[in-house]
């Protein structure tokens, strides 16, 4: 087994733009706010109360947007009940009652769902799954990066020994971040591996334990096994571990990746998701179907390539940068 620690100093990151939190979100949802916006904008524009007619064509637009059937259900199922109580009138108040019904569904879960506590004076483990493609490793890289920047020390874990180069690109991004991390060989032990990370992070006090999995499926039995196997390595060293299962999940992917989101919450135990390339897609309502059919909060989103560029989810300003 082979340990790598990197050096304590933080080596000079790409300077984390200029622009705020806001602002960011705002620019990460553009596709998908300029695709429903103009819908709403459409469904109101030849008439000042909303009407059934309207709420159809409402309801083809969060379709679009990938909010899902159960999810699009239950906001009109919410706006017909008010319509029928109290006439909602024009665009404007339509867009607060959807912002309304879309702020309460993505809220839920981060409510009852929160991280589980580390014991004192030991590390969070955390640890991030998924397939092959989705930005697992590159995830991984910017957890670092973003726990650092709120000056809580690290230590990166790769355990996936499967995909060729997955070692070396988290070695890349453990670097660029300046954070520590404990490495084998291609092809090793992944359970190793984490025994001798969570040995080192209790040993040097370290705040939060990432790791990086290998990519799988969940029909994928010898891996999801493998995954188990990490399980318990990490609970008999560290009480509780892990604290987080964080899916990592392609925003382009959409409604397709609600159904990998789901099987992998049944087989690996997920608590929330890591939701990529939000910047992308005009299928960002994936969130709020997320939130909705699983009951899983989004933690974070990746809203662009750079290290910075990983923002902890907040669902008032997505639902502001959506629908404005």
């Amino acid at each position: 087994m082979i340990s790598l620690f990197g050096s304590n100093k933080k080596e000079e990151p790409e300077a984390p733009a200029k622009q705020g939190f806001f602002d960011r979100m705002k620019q990460a949802v553009s596709r998908t706010r300029e695709s429903l916006s103009s819908k709403i904008e459409g469904i109101v524009a030849l008439t000042r109360t909303v009407d059934e007619a309207s709420l159809e064509d409402l309801e083809s637009a969060l379709l679009t947007s990938d909010l899902g059937v159960l999810t699009t259900t239950r906001i009109l199922d919410a706006l017909r009940d008010r319509a029928r109580r109290q006439a909602i009138e024009g665009g404007d108040e339509l867009r607060d009652l959807l912002k309304q019904e879309l702020r309460a569904i993505l809220e839920t879960p981060l409510r009852e769902n929160p991280p589980a506590a580390p014991p004192a004076g030991g590390p969070s483990v955390i640890f991030l799954v998924g397939v092959n493609g989705t930005g697992k490793t590159t995830s991984a890289g910017k957890l670092a990066a973003w726990y650092r920047a709120r000056n809580r020390s690290v230590l990166l874990c790769a355990a996936d020994t499967f995909r060729a180069a997955a070692i070396e690109q988290l070695e890349v991004w453990a670097a660029r971040s300046g954070v520590q991390m404990i490495k084998t060989r291609q092809g090793g032990d992944p359970a190793a591996v984490l025994y001798d990370a969570a040995s080192s992070a209790k040993a040097h006090n370290i705040d939060e334990l990432i790791v990086d999995t290998a990519g799988r499926l969940h029909t994928k039995t010898g891996l999801m096994d493998e995954l188990e196997k990490m399980r318990r390595t990490a609970a008999k060293l560290i009480l509780g571990a892990p604290h987080q299962v964080l899916l990592v999940m392609d925003a382009t992917t959409g409604q397709n990746g609600l159904q990998q989101a789901r099987l992998f919450t049944q087989a690996a135990g997920v608590t929330g998701i890591i939701l990529t390339k939000l910047d992308g897609t005009a299928k960002g309502g994936i969130a709020v179907a997320i939130a909705q059919e699983l009951n899983l909060p989004v933690r974070y989103v990746g809203v662009g390539e750079k290290m910075a560029d990983l923002l902890e989810f907040d669902p008032t300003a997505f639902v502001d940068s959506l629908l404005g």
